[in-house]
């Protein structure tokens, strides 16, 4: 049986986990009578409230089409920029990719990000024009788009000679000639089984077992999992392994206890095993990580592992200590979330956790606001209580000059013509550069920008207000370049409780017209706590548990009825984009709450003064 590896690739909402779901049907996973799920892939509960993917997976299909019978192992990859590590990990473990390309949206950072990475390894991509029976497609347009950015990221003359295809992952078909209709993806399969070369390890299949570990997930009922494609020789359960990690150290010795093959969607065990070029999961080792080489007991040598881009991002993780700590969750202590962060940091090479001089903080590094979050969001669903700091950028020193350095993200904004003017005003004055703007069709302008971390950092619900909620925001991280500076972000003010207690409805419409509530009434509240945005630029102490003086003297006419306005709950996301350097978001299984590092008043006044 012939044997193909590929993955697919592609920016966020391009269109991947659709079109795999429509790969799955086609090629006879699903029974007649098998009920099927939308975005098969997307098995996450966070993947499916989002409509993104978050985690790279593999699946398996057979195709007999012109060339025979041939296995074909495809990796869905995340669409966005903060999950690059994932795709930077997987495409040591195919020999071909297909690089998805929304026929309407064109070239986007991430497209341009993953296509680099492929390159790079030396992959001749399959340009496949997703989405072409929208109604402003353009696949001409962006078929020489993306011969453009292929020229200019350095593709070899080999991998300029790219083949394309048309196609709707939505309702299953793809053609190589627009004016040839077709109902079905076989066109797709079978540039797939011509195009991709059967792996090359292949013909190491009598050496001894190799593989190198490049997902982990750990099963309740088999322990650690690594994932990886088998480089030579057999891995079938019973064999005798070692780990040894990118400097050939021996981590430990143990044996296969379960080859698990993915088949459709399920991973099933194979007492034959797996041989060279085949992907597969093993169980059997307690410590071996991603990047690790599992082998043969003869063996010396560690594979090479792909070297993953930096954390751009850092923000501190530490022990909840509000007065409402503890009521909400189980897990509160330093020691739980040490170890549940730690846990994080070896599935995920993108993300990176230290310990701090503080008492009970961590430190933790990754590729963008949205990843953190998700880890965040993560934890609140295990049960996990702690408080977040403001996100901020890892800076760098240039070692030749010494000069301080920070990282530099590509934007591109698609946003209606009448907004932007405002888009270019405020990223200007966020330090911000120009480098292109046109028109990129449906009425609709195409702003490119190269802009510091820095400024990005809270200013996406900024943008959704100033375009009206029309304008999307797209960013990668490119390079470092030198400190731009200090860059002017004027926040509004915050209005801050001034006790404890429960907050009052009556208080609460007296303070509306201070502000835009974050809470409603009867709602727990301590000194110290954000409870709104002032109007003005400054904190102001206010008292939201102020009720009604009652007396038996009789009203003269009526009482105003008393009606709040809904308040405006923040997500995680943007809770810990909103907050300043002196606040901290207070995450618990319940709750999102905003609140001051300092909770007592008199302590931030001395403190704001030795600081001036």
């Amino acid at each position: 049986m012939n044997l193909r590896n590929i993955a697919i690739i592609a920016h966020v909402d391009h269109g991947k986990t659709t079109l795999v779901d429509a790969l799955l049907a086609q090629s006879g996973v699903f029974r007649a009578n098998e009920a099927t799920v939308e975005r098969a892939m997307d098995s996450n509960d966070q993947e499916r409230e989002r409509g993104i993917t978050i985690l790279a997976k593999c699946t398996s299909v057979l195709w007999n089409g012109k060339a025979g019978e041939t296995r074909i192992n495809i990796i869905d990859t995340p669409g966005h920029a903060d999950f690059g590590g994932e795709v930077e990990r997987i495409l040591g473990m195919v020999d071909g990719c297909v690089i998805l390309i929304d026929a309407e949206e064109g070239v986007m950072p991430q497209t341009k990000f993953v296509l680099g990475k492929a390159l790079k390894l030396g992959l001749r991509p399959i340009l496949c024009i997703n989405k072409v029976d929208r109604p402003h497609a353009d696949p001409d347009r962006v078929h020489n788009e993306a011969f453009d950015l292929f020229a200019i990221m350095g593709a070899t003359d080999e991998q300029l000679d790219f083949p394309h295809i048309y196609a709707s992952g939505k309702n299953g078909w793809a053609t190589m000639d627009m004016n040839v209709p077709s109902d079905n993806l076989g066109p797709l399969f079978d540039l797939i089984v011509e195009h991709v070369p059967e792996p090359k390890v292949i013909e190491n299949k009598d050496k001894p077992f190799q593989m190198l570990a490049v997902l982990i997930e750990s099963d309740p009922f088999l322990g650690r999992v690594l994932t990886g494609r088998v480089n030579s020789g057999k891995a079938v359960p019973g064999l005798a392994i070692k780990a040894l990690n990118r400097d050939g150290v021996e981590i430990e010795r143990g044996r296969i206890t379960k080859v698990l093959a993915f088949r459709g969607l399920k991973r099933q065990p194979v007492d034959e095993g797996t041989e060279a070029g085949d992907i597969c999961a093993i169980a059997g080792l307690s410590k071996a990580t991603v990047a690790d080489t599992l082998c043969d007991m003869s063996l010396t040598d560690a594979l090479p592992a792909q070297p993953i881009d930096p954390p751009t991002i850092s923000m501190t993780v530490s022990v909840n200590d509000s007065p409402l700590a503890g009521k909400e969750g189980t897990k509160v202590q330093s020691r739980v979330i040490r170890e549940r962060l730690l846990k994080e940091a070896e599935s995920n090479v993108a993300i990176r956790v230290t310990e701090t001089d503080e008492k009970d903080a961590f430190e933790v590094a990754g590729r963008g606001e949205l990843q953190l979050g998700v880890l965040i969001e993560n934890m609140r669903r295990e049960g996990f209580e702690v408080a977040i700091s403001r996100p901020r950028v890892v800076f760098k020193i240039d070692p030749e000059t010494g000069e301080k350095m920070e990282p530099i993200e590509d934007v591109v904004i698609d946003v209606d013509e009448e907004f932007t003017g405002v888009v270019i005003e405020k990223l200007s004055a966020r330090k911000a550069e120009l480098k292109d703007m046109g028109p990129s069709g449906a009425g609709k302008t195409r702003i490119t920008l190269k802009s510091p971390s820095r400024s990005l950092i809270g200013y996406q619900g900024e943008f959704l207000t100033d375009t009206r909620g029309s304008g999307v925001l797209n960013r990668v991280f490119s390079h470092y370049e030198g400190y731009k500076g200090i860059i002017d972000q004027n926040r509004k003010g915050v209005l801050i409780s001034n006790g404890d207690g429960e907050t009052a409805a009556f208080a609460l419409w007296k303070l509306e017209e201070r502000g835009t509530m974050f809470v409603g009434g009867n709602e727990k509240t301590y000194m110290g706590m954000i409870i709104g945005e002032n109007s003005r630029l400054d904190d102001l102490d206010v008292n939201p548990m102020k009720t009604k003086q009652l007396t038996n003297i009789r009203a003269s006419g009526t009482d105003e009825a008393i009606r709040l306005t809904p308040p405006r709950r923040p997500t995680l996301e943007q809770a810990i984009a909103y907050i300043e350097d002196d606040e901290l978001v207070e995450v618990t299984p319940k709750s999102i709450r905003l609140r001051k590092k300092e909770l007592n008043p008199s302590f931030r006044k001395k403190r704001v003064r030795t600081d001036a």
